[in-house]
């Protein structure tokens, strides 16, 4: 049976691997952002337009809501 040895570089790999996906989940954060701010700008036209009564408001808080949480991660 073949004896399995860790290698000595393994923290390097472990903290390399840990900043990789650091960098993954602030690129998916940006995106997400990206579409709540479409979002945003989405309900302001339709607002502007009339075509969004002042009763839906709520879209609106929540999609800023979300845009306000995912900055503070």
């Amino acid at each position: 049976m073949d004896s399995f040895t860790i290698p000595e570089n393994q923290a390097e790999l472990m903290a390399k691997r840990e900043a990789e996906k650091c960098i993954k989940r602030a690129k998916t954060r940006e995106q997400y952002r990206n579409v709540v701010r479409a979002g945003i700008a989405q309900w302001i036209e339709k607002f502007k337009a009339g075509e969004i009564k002042i009763e839906t408001v709520s879209d609106l808080r929540e999609l800023i809501e979300m845009d306000l949480y995912l900055e503070e991660k």
